[in-house]
């Protein structure tokens, strides 16, 4: 018989991502992010071989990565208000986690499963984060897919890519609530 452990399960059960925009200072400090950043990487990781790593951007960081942002945007073609947007993502922000999916040559372990480790990273980054008491939400955007940004802004080496950004923050109002899968109809039961 299994050992429960229903408050895990209700947390679980009724966890909301607060909207990054509504997220402010303080944020937690390095002590206080140690152990979520510790409880994140406790992720099904096949081989072992951690195909990930973090990056921890404080507010002077989230600022010039900010800045940066014009100049990509331009060089792509990016819609003004996609740009701007960007850049309000980095620069209002207080504290910011990148994961970073880093896959490892392996022969058993295909780099897709590495790149899903990273995304069970993030996901258990920002769960810990919220079940410290936090606020915080998973995001991405145009400038973490480029590669550019991603190499001179964050210093991303051959074959690395964002799985995530996780803000973390005071939450200043209530998460809003939304529509939730429905279980059954995405649920498909085979005894054979």
């Amino acid at each position: 018989m299994p050992d429960p452990n229903p408050q895990a399960l209700d947390f679980l059960s009724t966890r909301r991502s607060r909207p990054a925009k509504t997220l402010t200072a303080p944020a937690p400090d390095r002590a206080a992010l140690r152990p979520l950043l510790t409880a994140a990487l406790r992720v099904p990781d096949h081989g072992k071989l951690e195909p990930w790593r973090l990056i921890v951007l404080e507010k002077p960081a989230l600022e010039r990565l900010a800045a940066l942002i014009p100049a990509r945007a331009e060089a792509l073609g990016i819609d003004p208000s996609k740009r701007d947007k960007a850049v309000a993502q980095y620069r209002d922000a207080d504290l910011v986690v990148a994961v970073v999916s880093a896959p490892k040559p392996s022969e058993k372990v295909p780099q897709v499963e590495q790149l899903h480790s990273a995304a069970c990273v993030c996901l258990s980054l920002l769960n810990a984060a919220l079940a410290a008491g936090w606020g915080a939400n998973w995001l991405s955007g145009w400038a973490s897919h480029d590669a550019v940004f991603c190499r001179e802004g964050l210093g991303l080496g051959e074959g690395e890519s964002i799985a995530g950004l996780i803000h973390i923050g005071t939450e200043t109002v209530p998460a809003p609530e939304r529509p939730r899968p429905d279980v059954e109809a995405l649920t498909e039961w085979r005894e054979a």
